[in-house]
């Protein structure tokens, strides 16, 4: 069985023309509601597998948060530009096929509208729209990433901050 978890970045900065839409950092209120989503998600894991995360800084906050709450070292994150600019279900195998085979768990944490199309595609019962902060764990009967298709996984959870 492999299984996948989206988790999309906190409320960040307000876009403005001081700052690119890359630098954008998570508010104070982001940074609390990863924290409690963290340990939300805490509660249904013990380990979140490979973690991957778009470069921009407010999704590697978000990261490094849930990777504090996980006790997870900031050298297991592994940072994948195509999680911000190319992230896309067809973008999606060649993303996993980075992945260990023996890895069953790989967690992500990217950005809309990408994340929520592609659990939408993935399942059929997917989470409509992934708010920030939102968690979807997606699970599939299979034994490789490269198996992966549309409409094959269930969602396991879907957890809204």
């Amino acid at each position: 069985m492999k299984r996948i978890i989206l988790i999309r970045h906190g409320k960040a900065e307000d876009e403005s023309s001081e700052i690119s839409d890359f630098e954008r950092s998570l508010t104070l209120k982001g940074k609390v509601i990863a924290g409690i989503m963290a340990r939300k998600l805490l509660e249904k894991e013990k380990s979140m597998g490979v973690i991957l995360t778009s470069p921009a800084f407010r999704a590697l906050e978000t990261a490094l948060i849930f990777a504090g709450e996980f006790g997870i070292s900031t050298e297991n994150i592994i940072m994948n530009s195509n999680l911000y600019f190319k992230m896309s279900y067809g973008n999606l195998p060649a993303l996993l096929s980075t992945i260990d085979e023996e890895t069953e768990t790989v967690t992500m944490f990217g950005h809309n509208p990408s994340f929520t199309e592609i659990a939408n595609i993935l399942c059929r019962d997917g989470c409509d729209f992934l708010p920030k902060t939102g968690i979807i764990c997606i699970s599939f009967k299979i034994m490789t990433w490269s198996d992966i298709d549309r409409n094959v996984g269930k969602t396991e959870y879907f957890l809204k901050p």
